[in-house]
């Protein structure tokens, strides 16, 4: 099927707190995957530009790192990236997650981690109001539960006088896109193309592939692994067969993180990069060498290149 000529493009922020669904989203959106993805809260750490096009729409989506109360510098590095990726945006989407928000309403016992999804909430929606600029709301993950539950939910917030419109969708399962998309794509301006239509996502190569061993390693480690970990992509070498050679620092906080990371014999971190190489030889067409090696920098969240690699402020 032949798209449609691009007549209206701009850019939609997803804006929300950690653990909400926006990387899922903007992957589900995109229509491939683009973004970090895992259970844990607060893994995208950067805005990434995802690539739709809708109809004669080519949407430009932001997915933001999430908004929740910050105290250390990485953390209020991720939120001002969050707010200042929606600042100009012609969409902002608030997207929630709707389960503690049904778990309040039935009177059920909050987990820690559902009550600070319903504080980061909060936060972010008096933010909208201070700013009085309209935004689109959807409600995320209402796979979960009966849609009978959320009608209460569209009620209240309706009420706020904050958002515009409200959508119920399950990023997971695809439920209730089209209209978002639609919705995403009339707020559009009238432009050509900012992209080329085969690209799907504005993100350097190098970057890319660090976010998809981060990943692997979250994935991984489950609890064990401390948030404070960053992979660098330290080298992209384009071999004469046509594969490509990358090598990639993984950078521990801590010396005693290190034991953990390698794993028993190194197993884990042998099959943090078998995982990894595979995911880069999909994503990139050709056979990948990926070769991971593991160091300790005490100093690194405080190191000011640290962020300018990866698009954040260091002065916050």
């Amino acid at each position: 099927m032949t798209p449609h000529p691009v007549k209206r493009a701009g850019f939609a922020a997803i804006i929300g707190a950690p653990n909400a669904g926006k990387s899922t989203l903007v992957n589900a959106l995109v229509g491939e995957k683009i973004s970090i993805v895992t259970h844990k809260v607060q893994t995208t750490r950067f805005s990434i530009r995802g690539i739709c096009q809708h109809g004669d729409a080519q949407i430009i989506l932001i997915d933001t790192p999430g908004i929740f109360s910050a105290k250390r510098r990485l953390d209020r590095s991720m939120v001002k990236a969050a707010w200042s990726g929606s600042a100009d945006a012609d969409a902002r989407i608030h997207l929630i997650d709707a389960a503690p928000w049904v778990a309040r309403e039935a009177g059920e016992r909050l987990t820690p981690a559902q009550k600070h999804s319903l504080e980061d909430d909060e936060r972010i929606i008096e933010s909208l109001k201070l700013q009085k600029r309209a935004a689109f709301l959807a409600l995320n993950k209402v796979d979960l539960f009966s849609h009978r539950l959320i009608l209460p939910l569209i009620e209240k917030f309706s009420a706020l006088d904050v958002y515009e419109e409200i959508f119920v969708i399950s990023s997971l399962n695809g439920e209730g896109l089209d209209p978002l998309r639609q919705a995403m794509a009339d707020k559009m301006p009238a432009s050509q193309a900012l992209y080329d239509k085969d690209q799907t996502a504005d993100i350097p190569l190098m970057v890319m592939a660090a976010e998809i061993t981060r990943e692997k390693l979250m994935l991984r480690l489950h609890q064990e692994l401390p948030y404070k970990l960053m992979v660098e992509t330290e080298n992209w070498e384009t071999l004469k067969n046509g594969s490509i050679r990358i090598d990639q620092a993984v950078i521990l906080e801590r010396a005693s993180h290190k034991a953990m990371v390698l794993g028993k014999g190194g197993q884990t971190i042998k099959a943090v990069s078998q995982a990894a190489r595979e995911d880069l030889c999909a994503r990139l067409g050709r056979k990948v060498h990926l070769f991971l090696f593991v160091k300790v920098d005490e100093k690194w969240p405080e190191r000011r290149e640290r962020y300018t690699d990866f698009g954040l402020e260091f002065d916050v």
